[in-house]
Protein backbone atom coordinates (compact mmCIF):
# COMPACT_ATOMS: atom_id res chain seq x y z
CA UNK A 1 0.00 0.00 0.00
CA UNK A 2 2.94 2.33 0.65
CA UNK A 3 3.98 2.00 -3.00
CA UNK A 4 0.41 2.85 -4.08
CA UNK A 5 0.43 5.99 -1.95
CA UNK A 6 3.85 7.07 -3.24
CA UNK A 7 2.72 6.61 -6.85
CA UNK A 8 -0.50 8.55 -6.24
CA UNK A 9 1.50 11.33 -4.56
CA UNK A 10 3.96 11.39 -7.48
CA UNK A 11 1.02 11.55 -9.89
CA UNK A 12 -0.37 14.55 -8.03
CA UNK A 13 3.02 16.30 -8.00
CA UNK A 14 3.86 15.80 -11.69
CA UNK A 15 0.32 16.38 -12.95
CA UNK A 16 -0.05 19.57 -10.95
CA UNK A 17 2.53 21.33 -13.15
CA UNK A 18 0.27 21.00 -16.16
CA UNK A 19 -3.36 20.41 -15.28
CA UNK A 20 -3.60 22.20 -11.93
CA UNK A 21 -1.65 25.25 -13.14
CA UNK A 22 -3.95 25.52 -16.13
CA UNK A 23 -7.32 25.01 -14.41
CA UNK A 24 -6.71 26.13 -10.82
CA UNK A 25 -3.72 28.46 -11.19
CA UNK A 26 -5.80 31.47 -12.29
CA UNK A 27 -8.23 30.73 -9.45
CA UNK A 28 -5.39 30.77 -6.92
CA UNK A 29 -4.09 34.07 -8.28
CA UNK A 30 -7.60 35.52 -8.07
CA UNK A 31 -7.81 34.53 -4.41
CA UNK A 32 -4.49 36.27 -3.73
CA UNK A 33 -5.62 39.47 -5.42
CA UNK A 34 -8.91 39.45 -3.53
CA UNK A 35 -7.21 39.15 -0.13
CA UNK A 36 -7.38 42.81 0.92
CA UNK A 37 -5.60 42.12 4.23
CA UNK A 38 -2.28 41.84 2.43
CA UNK A 39 0.13 44.75 2.26
CA UNK A 40 1.51 45.60 -1.20
CA UNK A 41 4.29 43.20 -2.12
CA UNK A 42 3.58 40.89 0.82
CA UNK A 43 3.66 37.15 0.05
CA UNK A 44 0.30 35.53 1.09
CA UNK A 45 1.89 32.48 2.72
CA UNK A 46 -0.69 32.13 5.49
CA UNK A 47 -3.66 32.56 3.15
CA UNK A 48 -2.36 30.01 0.62
CA UNK A 49 -1.33 27.57 3.34
CA UNK A 50 -4.82 27.54 4.86
CA UNK A 51 -6.39 27.48 1.40
CA UNK A 52 -4.48 24.38 0.36
CA UNK A 53 -4.93 22.65 3.70
CA UNK A 54 -8.67 23.11 3.26
CA UNK A 55 -8.46 21.68 -0.26
CA UNK A 56 -6.46 18.65 0.89
CA UNK A 57 -8.88 18.10 3.80
CA UNK A 58 -11.74 18.13 1.30
CA UNK A 59 -9.92 15.53 -0.83
CA UNK A 60 -9.38 13.32 2.25
CA UNK A 61 -13.05 13.51 3.27
CA UNK A 62 -14.16 12.63 -0.25
CA UNK A 63 -11.67 9.76 -0.32
CA UNK A 64 -13.06 8.44 2.97
CA UNK A 65 -16.60 8.59 1.58
CA UNK A 66 -15.63 6.84 -1.65
CA UNK A 67 -13.57 4.20 0.15
CA UNK A 68 -16.35 3.68 2.69
CA UNK A 69 -18.88 3.17 -0.09
CA UNK A 70 -16.56 0.62 -1.65
CA UNK A 71 -16.22 -1.22 1.67
CA UNK A 72 -20.02 -1.41 1.99
CA UNK A 73 -20.29 -2.93 -1.49
CA UNK A 74 -17.48 -5.40 -0.84
CA UNK A 75 -18.88 -6.40 2.56
CA UNK A 76 -22.23 -7.23 1.01
CA UNK A 77 -21.75 -11.02 0.96
CA UNK A 78 -19.47 -13.97 0.45
CA UNK A 79 -18.00 -12.33 -2.64
CA UNK A 80 -16.19 -9.91 -0.31
CA UNK A 81 -13.08 -12.09 -0.01
CA UNK A 82 -9.76 -10.77 -1.28
CA UNK A 83 -9.81 -13.29 -4.12
CA UNK A 84 -13.53 -12.96 -4.85
CA UNK A 85 -14.87 -12.50 -8.35
CA UNK A 86 -16.54 -9.23 -7.32
CA UNK A 87 -13.38 -7.72 -5.87
CA UNK A 88 -11.25 -8.90 -8.79
CA UNK A 89 -13.85 -7.39 -11.11
CA UNK A 90 -13.50 -4.03 -9.35
CA UNK A 91 -9.71 -4.25 -9.69
CA UNK A 92 -9.94 -5.10 -13.41
CA UNK A 93 -12.43 -2.29 -14.11
CA UNK A 94 -10.34 0.19 -12.11
CA UNK A 95 -7.12 -0.87 -13.84
CA UNK A 96 -8.59 -0.52 -17.33
CA UNK A 97 -10.09 2.87 -16.49
CA UNK A 98 -6.79 4.13 -15.08
CA UNK A 99 -4.95 2.93 -18.19
CA UNK A 100 -7.41 4.85 -20.38
CA UNK A 101 -7.02 7.99 -18.25
CA UNK A 102 -3.24 7.63 -18.31
CA UNK A 103 -3.14 7.31 -22.09
CA UNK A 104 -5.44 10.32 -22.41
CA UNK A 105 -3.12 12.30 -20.13
CA UNK A 106 -0.05 11.27 -22.16
CA UNK A 107 -1.75 12.15 -25.44
CA UNK A 108 -5.03 14.10 -25.04
CA UNK A 109 -6.07 13.37 -28.64
CA UNK A 110 -6.08 9.59 -28.17
CA UNK A 111 -9.51 9.43 -26.51
CA UNK A 112 -10.75 12.88 -27.48
CA UNK A 113 -14.24 11.60 -28.28
CA UNK A 114 -14.30 8.69 -25.88
CA UNK A 115 -17.35 9.31 -23.62
CA UNK A 116 -15.91 7.80 -20.43
CA UNK A 117 -13.20 10.45 -20.28
CA UNK A 118 -15.67 13.33 -20.12
CA UNK A 119 -18.79 11.66 -18.67
CA UNK A 120 -20.15 14.68 -16.83
CA UNK A 121 -18.95 17.57 -19.01
CA UNK A 122 -18.00 19.42 -15.81
CA UNK A 123 -16.74 22.63 -17.39
CA UNK A 124 -19.87 24.72 -16.66
CA UNK A 125 -20.05 23.50 -13.07
CA UNK A 126 -16.32 24.24 -12.71
CA UNK A 127 -16.85 27.79 -14.01
CA UNK A 128 -19.85 28.48 -11.74
CA UNK A 129 -18.08 27.21 -8.62
CA UNK A 130 -14.96 29.19 -9.52
CA UNK A 131 -16.90 32.46 -9.83
CA UNK A 132 -18.74 31.82 -6.57
CA UNK A 133 -15.47 31.06 -4.78
CA UNK A 134 -13.85 34.27 -6.03
CA UNK A 135 -16.81 36.24 -4.66
CA UNK A 136 -16.52 34.36 -1.36
CA UNK A 137 -12.82 35.23 -1.16
CA UNK A 138 -13.80 38.92 -0.93
CA UNK A 139 -15.18 38.23 2.56
CA UNK A 140 -12.36 39.08 4.97
CA UNK A 141 -12.74 36.45 7.72
CA UNK A 142 -10.12 34.20 9.32
CA UNK A 143 -12.01 31.08 8.20
CA UNK A 144 -12.39 32.23 4.58
CA UNK A 145 -9.32 30.44 3.12
CA UNK A 146 -10.19 27.13 4.86
CA UNK A 147 -13.79 27.35 3.61
CA UNK A 148 -12.58 28.20 0.11
CA UNK A 149 -10.25 25.20 0.18
CA UNK A 150 -13.04 22.85 1.28
CA UNK A 151 -15.22 24.01 -1.61
CA UNK A 152 -12.27 23.95 -4.01
CA UNK A 153 -11.86 20.23 -3.36
CA UNK A 154 -15.40 19.67 -4.69
CA UNK A 155 -14.73 21.17 -8.12
CA UNK A 156 -15.15 18.50 -10.86
CA UNK A 157 -11.78 17.66 -12.39
CA UNK A 158 -10.80 14.91 -14.81
CA UNK A 159 -7.32 14.74 -13.28
CA UNK A 160 -8.84 14.31 -9.82
CA UNK A 161 -10.98 11.41 -11.06
CA UNK A 162 -7.84 9.28 -11.37
CA UNK A 163 -7.15 9.44 -7.64
CA UNK A 164 -10.84 9.05 -6.79
CA UNK A 165 -11.06 5.87 -8.87
CA UNK A 166 -8.06 4.46 -7.01
CA UNK A 167 -9.64 5.44 -3.68
CA UNK A 168 -12.82 3.57 -4.62
CA UNK A 169 -10.79 0.49 -5.56
CA UNK A 170 -9.30 0.27 -2.05
CA UNK A 171 -12.70 -0.68 -0.66
CA UNK A 172 -11.71 0.77 2.71
CA UNK A 173 -12.67 4.04 4.41
CA UNK A 174 -9.21 4.66 5.87
CA UNK A 175 -7.27 3.65 2.76
CA UNK A 176 -9.58 5.72 0.57
CA UNK A 177 -8.89 8.74 2.76
CA UNK A 178 -5.12 8.09 2.68
CA UNK A 179 -5.19 7.73 -1.12
CA UNK A 180 -6.81 11.13 -1.63
CA UNK A 181 -4.63 12.64 1.11
CA UNK A 182 -1.49 11.42 -0.70
CA UNK A 183 -2.79 12.87 -3.97
CA UNK A 184 -3.50 16.22 -2.32
CA UNK A 185 -0.05 16.32 -0.71
CA UNK A 186 1.47 15.68 -4.15
CA UNK A 187 -0.29 18.73 -5.60
CA UNK A 188 0.51 20.89 -2.55
CA UNK A 189 3.97 22.27 -3.53
CA UNK A 190 2.81 23.52 -6.94
CA UNK A 191 -0.46 25.04 -5.77
CA UNK A 192 1.18 26.67 -2.74
CA UNK A 193 3.84 28.33 -4.85
CA UNK A 194 1.79 28.94 -7.99
CA UNK A 195 1.99 32.71 -7.64
CA UNK A 196 5.78 32.58 -7.30
CA UNK A 197 6.78 29.70 -9.55
CA UNK A 198 4.45 29.82 -12.54
CA UNK A 199 6.86 31.96 -14.51
CA UNK A 200 9.75 29.61 -13.81
CA UNK A 201 8.30 26.81 -15.95
CA UNK A 202 7.64 27.13 -19.67
CA UNK A 203 4.40 25.78 -21.13
CA UNK A 204 6.39 23.02 -22.81
CA UNK A 205 8.04 21.97 -19.52
CA UNK A 206 4.69 21.93 -17.71
CA UNK A 207 3.24 19.81 -20.50
CA UNK A 208 6.11 17.32 -20.21
CA UNK A 209 5.67 17.01 -16.45
CA UNK A 210 1.90 16.57 -16.81
CA UNK A 211 2.39 13.82 -19.40
CA UNK A 212 4.97 12.17 -17.16
CA UNK A 213 2.19 12.03 -14.59
CA UNK A 214 0.16 10.23 -17.26
CA UNK A 215 2.83 7.53 -17.37
CA UNK A 216 2.45 7.09 -13.61
CA UNK A 217 -1.33 6.81 -14.02
CA UNK A 218 -0.75 4.20 -16.71
CA UNK A 219 1.66 2.32 -14.43
CA UNK A 220 -0.84 2.38 -11.54
CA UNK A 221 -3.50 0.97 -13.87
CA UNK A 222 -1.24 -1.82 -15.12
CA UNK A 223 -0.16 -2.74 -11.59
CA UNK A 224 -3.79 -2.78 -10.46
CA UNK A 225 -4.59 -5.27 -13.22
CA UNK A 226 -1.65 -7.43 -12.17
CA UNK A 227 -2.83 -7.69 -8.57
CA UNK A 228 -4.35 -11.01 -7.48
CA UNK A 229 -5.36 -12.58 -4.19
CA UNK A 230 -1.76 -13.68 -3.71
CA UNK A 231 0.94 -11.20 -2.69
CA UNK A 232 2.34 -9.64 -5.82
CA UNK A 233 5.18 -7.18 -5.45
CA UNK A 234 4.27 -4.00 -7.30
CA UNK A 235 7.81 -2.73 -7.48
CA UNK A 236 9.09 -5.88 -9.19
CA UNK A 237 6.44 -5.69 -11.89
CA UNK A 238 6.90 -1.93 -12.19
CA UNK A 239 10.62 -2.39 -12.80
CA UNK A 240 9.99 -5.11 -15.37
CA UNK A 241 7.36 -3.13 -17.29
CA UNK A 242 9.47 0.05 -17.26
CA UNK A 243 12.49 -1.86 -18.58
CA UNK A 244 10.41 -3.43 -21.35
CA UNK A 245 9.17 -0.02 -22.49
CA UNK A 246 12.74 1.29 -22.33
CA UNK A 247 13.96 -1.45 -24.69
CA UNK A 248 11.18 -1.05 -27.28
CA UNK A 249 11.02 2.77 -27.14
CA UNK A 250 13.49 3.39 -29.99
CA UNK A 251 12.40 0.76 -32.59
CA UNK A 252 8.68 1.62 -32.27
CA UNK A 253 9.12 5.41 -32.04
CA UNK A 254 7.87 5.95 -35.59
CA UNK A 255 4.60 4.28 -34.62
CA UNK A 256 4.47 5.54 -31.03
CA UNK A 257 6.85 8.32 -30.04
CA UNK A 258 5.90 8.82 -26.39
CA UNK A 259 8.03 6.02 -24.83
CA UNK A 260 11.15 7.40 -26.55
CA UNK A 261 10.54 10.87 -25.07
CA UNK A 262 10.53 9.39 -21.59
CA UNK A 263 12.99 6.54 -22.17
CA UNK A 264 15.52 7.87 -19.67
CA UNK A 265 12.82 8.32 -17.05
CA UNK A 266 11.59 4.77 -17.70
CA UNK A 267 15.09 3.29 -17.54
CA UNK A 268 16.13 5.03 -14.34
CA UNK A 269 12.68 4.34 -12.92
CA UNK A 270 13.16 0.63 -13.63
CA UNK A 271 16.42 0.69 -11.68
CA UNK A 272 14.94 2.60 -8.73
CA UNK A 273 11.98 0.21 -8.54
CA UNK A 274 14.39 -2.75 -8.70
CA UNK A 275 16.30 -1.33 -5.72
CA UNK A 276 13.06 -0.88 -3.76
CA UNK A 277 11.99 -4.41 -4.72
CA UNK A 278 15.30 -5.80 -3.46
CA UNK A 279 14.98 -3.98 -0.14
CA UNK A 280 11.42 -5.26 0.25
CA UNK A 281 12.57 -8.82 -0.42
CA UNK A 282 15.36 -8.54 2.15
CA UNK A 283 12.98 -7.07 4.71
CA UNK A 284 9.80 -9.13 4.23
CA UNK A 285 11.13 -12.42 2.87
CA UNK A 286 14.51 -12.76 4.57
CA UNK A 287 14.00 -10.28 7.45
CA UNK A 288 17.62 -9.33 6.75
CA UNK A 289 18.75 -12.86 7.66
CA UNK A 290 20.71 -13.83 4.55
CA UNK A 291 21.50 -17.29 5.94
CA UNK A 292 17.88 -18.18 5.11
CA UNK A 293 19.02 -18.40 1.47
CA UNK A 294 20.74 -21.72 2.25
CA UNK A 295 17.43 -23.32 3.25
CA UNK A 296 15.57 -22.36 0.08
CA UNK A 297 14.93 -24.94 -2.63
CA UNK A 298 17.37 -24.83 -5.54
CA UNK A 299 14.77 -23.35 -7.92
CA UNK A 300 14.16 -20.37 -5.65
CA UNK A 301 17.89 -19.94 -5.04
CA UNK A 302 18.48 -19.73 -8.79
CA UNK A 303 15.67 -17.18 -9.04
CA UNK A 304 17.26 -15.01 -6.35
CA UNK A 305 20.67 -15.22 -8.05
CA UNK A 306 19.13 -14.24 -11.41
CA UNK A 307 17.45 -11.22 -9.81
CA UNK A 308 20.69 -10.14 -8.14
CA UNK A 309 22.65 -10.38 -11.39
CA UNK A 310 19.95 -8.38 -13.19
CA UNK A 311 20.26 -5.60 -10.61
CA UNK A 312 24.05 -5.52 -11.04
CA UNK A 313 23.69 -5.23 -14.84
CA UNK A 314 21.30 -2.28 -14.44
CA UNK A 315 23.72 -0.24 -12.32
CA UNK A 316 26.12 0.89 -15.13
CA UNK A 317 23.26 2.13 -17.30
CA UNK A 318 21.60 3.95 -14.40
CA UNK A 319 24.72 5.85 -13.30
CA UNK A 320 25.55 6.91 -16.88
CA UNK A 321 22.09 8.27 -17.73
CA UNK A 322 23.28 11.87 -18.13
CA UNK A 323 23.79 13.93 -21.29
CA UNK A 324 27.40 14.89 -20.57
CA UNK A 325 28.35 11.28 -19.78
CA UNK A 326 26.67 10.13 -23.00
CA UNK A 327 28.70 12.65 -25.00
CA UNK A 328 31.91 11.73 -23.20
CA UNK A 329 31.57 7.95 -23.64
CA UNK A 330 30.38 8.04 -27.25
CA UNK A 331 29.81 4.57 -28.72
CA UNK A 332 30.78 2.94 -25.41
CA UNK A 333 27.68 4.51 -23.85
CA UNK A 334 25.37 2.48 -26.09
CA UNK A 335 27.25 -0.73 -25.29
CA UNK A 336 26.80 -0.04 -21.59
CA UNK A 337 23.08 0.51 -22.01
CA UNK A 338 22.72 -2.70 -24.03
CA UNK A 339 23.29 -4.47 -20.72
CA UNK A 340 19.58 -3.83 -20.20
CA UNK A 341 18.86 -6.71 -22.61
CA UNK A 342 20.46 -9.48 -20.49
CA UNK A 343 19.10 -7.70 -17.41
CA UNK A 344 15.57 -8.12 -18.76
CA UNK A 345 16.14 -11.81 -19.47
CA UNK A 346 17.46 -12.35 -15.93
CA UNK A 347 14.52 -10.45 -14.41
CA UNK A 348 12.09 -12.68 -16.30
CA UNK A 349 13.96 -15.80 -15.13
CA UNK A 350 13.82 -14.42 -11.58
CA UNK A 351 10.05 -13.88 -11.81
CA UNK A 352 9.37 -17.27 -13.40
CA UNK A 353 11.42 -19.27 -10.90
CA UNK A 354 10.32 -17.56 -7.70
CA UNK A 355 7.05 -15.79 -8.62
CA UNK A 356 3.96 -17.16 -6.87
CA UNK A 357 1.90 -16.77 -10.06
CA UNK A 358 4.28 -18.68 -12.32
CA UNK A 359 6.60 -21.64 -11.76
CA UNK A 360 7.57 -20.68 -8.21
CA UNK A 361 4.55 -22.28 -6.54
CA UNK A 362 4.79 -25.63 -4.82
CA UNK A 363 1.28 -26.59 -5.98
CA UNK A 364 1.76 -25.68 -9.64
CA UNK A 365 -1.53 -25.41 -11.59
CA UNK A 366 -2.38 -25.26 -15.28
CA UNK A 367 -3.08 -21.52 -15.03
CA UNK A 368 0.31 -20.92 -13.39
CA UNK A 369 1.96 -22.67 -16.33
CA UNK A 370 -0.20 -20.75 -18.82
CA UNK A 371 0.72 -17.40 -17.23
CA UNK A 372 4.37 -18.43 -17.29
CA UNK A 373 4.31 -19.26 -21.00
CA UNK A 374 2.46 -16.01 -21.82
CA UNK A 375 5.11 -14.15 -19.82
CA UNK A 376 7.85 -15.82 -21.89
CA UNK A 377 6.08 -14.99 -25.17
CA UNK A 378 5.70 -11.30 -24.22
CA UNK A 379 9.40 -11.15 -23.32
CA UNK A 380 10.39 -12.72 -26.64
CA UNK A 381 8.24 -10.18 -28.47
CA UNK A 382 9.99 -7.32 -26.65
CA UNK A 383 13.40 -8.70 -27.61
CA UNK A 384 12.47 -9.47 -31.24
CA UNK A 385 10.99 -5.99 -31.80
CA UNK A 386 14.51 -4.61 -31.50
CA UNK A 387 15.69 -6.41 -34.68
CA UNK A 388 15.19 -5.00 -38.19
CA UNK A 389 15.03 -8.52 -39.67
CA UNK A 390 11.77 -9.20 -37.80
CA UNK A 391 10.21 -6.01 -39.13
CA UNK A 392 11.41 -6.90 -42.65
CA UNK A 393 9.93 -10.38 -42.33
CA UNK A 394 6.56 -8.78 -41.61
CA UNK A 395 6.97 -6.19 -44.39
CA UNK A 396 7.09 -3.35 -41.86
CA UNK A 397 10.73 -2.31 -42.22
CA UNK A 398 9.74 1.27 -43.17
CA UNK A 399 8.41 1.76 -39.64
CA UNK A 400 11.55 0.50 -37.89
CA UNK A 401 13.81 3.08 -36.25
CA UNK A 402 17.48 2.11 -36.15
CA UNK A 403 19.83 3.30 -33.38
CA UNK A 404 21.73 6.51 -33.99
CA UNK A 405 25.37 6.07 -34.94
CA UNK A 406 27.66 7.56 -32.34
CA UNK A 407 31.27 8.53 -32.76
Amino acid sequence: MIIDLLLISALGFLGSFGHCLGMCGPLTVAFSVSDESLSPGKIPWQFHLLLNLGRILSYALIGAMIGGLGSVLIAGGQMAGIGSIFRQGIAIFTGILLIILGLAQINPTVFHRFPIIHPLSPKNLHDHLSKWMVNLSLQNHFFTPILLGLIWGLIPCGFLYTAQIKAAETGNLGLGMLTMLAFGIGTFPTMLGVGLLTGKFTADRRSQLFRMGGWITLLIGILTLLRTGNHVDYTGYGSLISLMFTLIARPISRLWSQPLKYRRFLGVGAFVLAIIHTVQMLDHTFQWNLTAFEFMIIQHQLGIIAGGLALLLMIPAAITSFDHIQSYLGIVWRKIHLLAVPALILIVIHALLIGSNYFGRFDLTFFDQLRGFIFIIVTLMVLLIRYLSIWSLLGLEKFYVAPLKQK
